[in-house]
């Protein structure tokens, strides 16, 4: 036989005691030969014709391997019984399924190794011990004997290799590979890899290392089939180059993970010798000065007991927590918040009633209801300051003045003012903050602004309630339930915070521009108060006393160098804005101002005054006329009066006969409701067809179209319905509709006018038109007195119940 190593190794006892395995028939590789007597037997060891066959499970033997052996089956203690030390040889072969304890030759696979017995051991507690070493392949030619073991007629087969350049090239691939494995694997001695480099025969190298490497079993029973040394070397090449790659990869993760202790442990360390450098210098401990000063704001915060007694315990907890924990962290920032959200501290309210109608009368120009409320509620806390405070909203088209009366108001009561803008907001913790298991969580906006203006007492102004959205995230809308209720916040609790925070000294004002789209809850716990938009007059009023004074101001002007006419203010306001509000009005007493600015800096002027002749030379043509020069006497044209979120104004309902089967078209982007009403219109008409004269045939012969002009505009309400009805009428009869007339009014199937809301805003919006007669529904005769005395000036109301009452005085008929 041939030595298949120079300088074998001799293994120890020891080695070979670690070797032993608690199966019946097991086998474990060994890295090494058997010692220099039994090699120099395998040069005269001639292999038997018929051999006893040992049956071994989990595991394959390979020709050059020392391999330790636990018998326990019958079968294999007979042949033990027969075999003698270093001059028996046994056949080797694995099972096919390692769960069956008497195998026959079925069960086996066909090609094994043949191996001779080195030494036998017979253990005190009856087991047996066997050490064999592979010497050759073999393959079972025909099965002889089953009983008392089994036993079998065999054919040698010898390894196929031709050295060639490539085979030599990959024994030193696979050489490099395996020397790289036992390098990064902890538990292979040394040894392994001096064995390595002395093997010189391409079979021999295949083996050990097949012997050696973690496979399935299958995996290496088809090494040992492989007579082909080179086929062999590539497979395990294969293998090697995974179990590599693996084990780079642990060995760099571990590396980073030993990185990651030595440098905790080395600023452990080094905290250490910082902490005995400040003792011997007598520096005090920067960490506990640190608690210490937390443990003096919370004291300072005058918290309620439950919520310190909370903070006491987070205290505790960092306490006894390394400062480089991330957990660290997030208690600290939590301890800050609490200490600075203003549990006890608020301001003094200023109960001078007197005093506060001063400032109110000051800041604003009428808003006689608002004013009144505001006082009523100083004077209840005057008389019972333990009150709870209300919930108002302001209602009103944009430019009116609804968040600068906030400011008024906490000027007048003394208190500081908040504001914060819910529009857009689609997010619940932007009202209730985020828990603190979330990296970067923080409290809700409620106490972050608290916690910036110093005070649990401000005016805090919710501005834009009709702009908040809703997604996935949750409904900011709900989340403001608790927060503006009188009767709940007392209890507010912030997810974040997670304590309860007294909300009911906070005097919460709400704003919109359109009460609709605010959810009915909401809606249901605040007190609304309508600001509607401003007459004439009122605007004329207002930039006198406040805008033209804060323009003056802000471009750098003095009183002395420019004056702005009252006629120049009323052209501003009749010719170039049509608004509620009073923002483009003071947009362009800017750009009056601006041109005046300019004309002083050249040093062309000293000082300017502006009359209604200067206004179109700096603010250009007129951007509106009246309406009635866009009204003719054509029958099928009604006027109507609508209400929108920044005011109202006038709408054109015109309709259309074609020929056709009586079918209605309505266009212009209107809404559902304004549909309906249109409908409605026109089924009142088909079924009273008689009483107005209208003949019959015609809603047979014709199709109607119903015109909203301005179709890019969204427009829907059901108060254009009597206008609609006017404007069918005026085109079935041919009689124009009287051109100084508008209407507003929703209609039944029955023929009444119902009441609408709006009332100011749509009168407004007659009277700068040039409207001279209103018709109304008859149930809004009640609201007129609220309407101000300027703004009916020159208009005449007509108050119907029905639509024929409407179409009398609309188109001066006799119906």
């Amino acid at each position: 036989m041939m030595n298949y190593w120079k300088n074998p190794l001799v293994h120890s006892p020891n080695c070979f005691s670690q070797m032993i395995t608690e199966d019946p028939t097991s086998i474990e590789p060994f890295l090494g030969s058997a010692g220099p007597e039994a090699l120099e037997n395998d040069y005269e060891l001639r292999l038997p014709e018929v051999i006893g066959i040992l049956p071994v499970r989990n595991a394959v033997a390979y020709p050059g391997t020392v391999t330790p052996l636990a018998i326990g089956r019958d079968r294999s203690k007979a042949l033990l019984a027969d075999a003698q030390p270093t001059d028996s040889v046994i056949g080797l072969l694995t099972q096919r399924s390692p769960d069956t304890d008497r195998p026959d030759f079925r069960q086996l696979y066909t090609v094994g190794t043949a191996a001779s017995v080195l030494k036998i051991i017979r253990m005190p507690q009856g087991s047996i011990n066997i050490v064999v070493h592979g010497t050759s392949r073999f393959k079972v030619v025909k099965q002889i004997a089953t009983e008392p073991y089994l036993k079998a007629r065999i054919r040698r087969l010898q390894s196929v290799t031709r050295m060639t350049k490539k085979l030599q090239a990959l024994m030193v691939s696979v050489r490099q590979a395996a020397n790289r494995v036992i390098e990064l694997s902890p538990n292979v001695p040394e040894e392994a890899s001096v064995l390595l480099e002395n093997i010189e025969d391409p079979s021999a190298l295949a083996d050990f290392l097949a012997a050696n490497l973690s496979l399935d079993i299958s995996v290496k029973q088809e090494l040992l089939e492989e007579l082909n040394s080179t086929k062999r070397l590539e497979r395990i090449s294969v293998v090697l180059a995974n179990q590599l790659e693996v084990l780079e990869l642990s060995h760099k993760i571990q590396g980073r993970v030993r990185d990651s202790i030595d440098k905790s442990q080395r600023e452990y360390f080094l905290q250490e010798q910082l902490k005995a450098i400040q003792s011997e210098l007598g520096e005090k401990d920067l960490r506990t000065e640190e608690l210490k000063e937390i443990s003096k704001n919370i004291t300072k915060a005058k918290m309620p007991k439950t919520v310190e007694l909370e903070a006491r315990r987070e205290l505790d907890r960092l306490s006894k927590i390394p400062p480089a924990s991330p957990e660290y962290s997030v208690i600290r920032t939590y301890l800050d918040w609490v200490c600075e959200l203003p549990w006890s501290v608020q301001t003094e309210d200023q109960l001078d009633i007197n005093k506060a109608q001063r400032i109110l009368n000051r800041d604003h120009y009428d808003l006689t209801k608002v004013k009144k409320r505001i006082l009523e509620f100083l004077a209840v806390r005057k008389l019972n300051p333990t009150g709870k405070s209300p919930i108002l909203c302001f209602a009103g088209p944009p430019g009116v003045g609804k968040t600068s009366l906030g400011k008024s108001i906490a000027r007048a009561m003394g208190r500081k003012f908040v504001r914060i803008s819910l529009g857009g907001i689609r997010d619940e913790a932007d009202i209730r903050g985020h828990r603190r298991t979330y990296i970067g969580a923080l409290p809700g906006r409620i106490l972050q602004e608290l916690r910036k203006c110093g005070s649990r007492n401000p005016v805090f102004m919710l501005d834009e309630l009709d702009k908040i959205g809703a997604d996935f995230r949750g409904d900011p809308a709900s989340a403001l339930l608790e927060v503006l209720d009188p009767e709940q916040n007392s209890g507010f609790s912030d997810h974040y915070l997670d304590q309860p925070f007294d909300l009911s000294a906070t005097m919460f004002i709400g704003t919109a521009n359109y009460t609709e789209p605010v959810p009915p809850a909401l809606r249901d716990r605040m007190e609304v108060i309508e600001l509607p938009g401003y007459t004439e007059t009122e605007k004329l009023n207002i930039a006198r006393r406040y805008l033209v004074p804060r323009q003056l101001k802000e471009h750098g002007l003095k009183k002395s160098q420019l004056t702005i006419r009252d006629e120049a203010l009323l052209a501003v306001i009749r010719s170039y804005t049509r608004e509620a509000g009073v923002r483009n009005l003071e947009r362009d007493i800017a750009a009056v101002c601006r041109a005046v600015a300019t004309e002083i800096a050249k040093a062309n002027k000293t000082r300017a005054t502006v009359g209604r002749k200067n206004i179109a030379k700096i603010l250009g043509p007129a951007q509106f006329e009246s309406e009635l020069a866009l009204r003719s006497g054509i029958p099928g044209v009604a006027t109507a009066l609508a209400y929108t979120p920044v005011g109202g104004e006038l709408l054109f309902i015109e309709s259309a006969s074609m020929p056709g089967k009586g079918q209605l078209q309505l266009t212009g982007q209107i809404g559902d409701v304004m549909k309906e009403s249109a409908q409605a219109a026109f089924s009142i008409i088909k079924a009273n067809a008689k009483k107005l004269k209208i003949e019959p045939e015609r809603f047979s012969k014709f199709d109607y179209h119903i015109h909203v002009p301005a179709g890019a505009v969204p427009k829907d309400g059901p108060s254009a319905g009597a206008a609609m009805f006017t404007s069918l009428v005026s085109l079935l009869l041919g009689k124009p509709m009287r051109p100084d007339v508008a209407m507003t009014g929703e209609i039944t199937l029955r023929g009444l006018v119902l009441p609408i809301g709006g009332l100011k805003e749509k009168i407004l919006a007659a009277k700068q038109a040039g409207i001279k007669t209103v018709i109304l529904p008859a149930r809004n005769k009640k609201d007129l007195p609220e309407v101000p005395k300027e703004a009916k000036k020159g208009l005449k109301f007509e108050f119907v119940k029905n639509t024929n009452e409407a179409l009398r005085i609309a188109l001066k008929t006799k119906q």
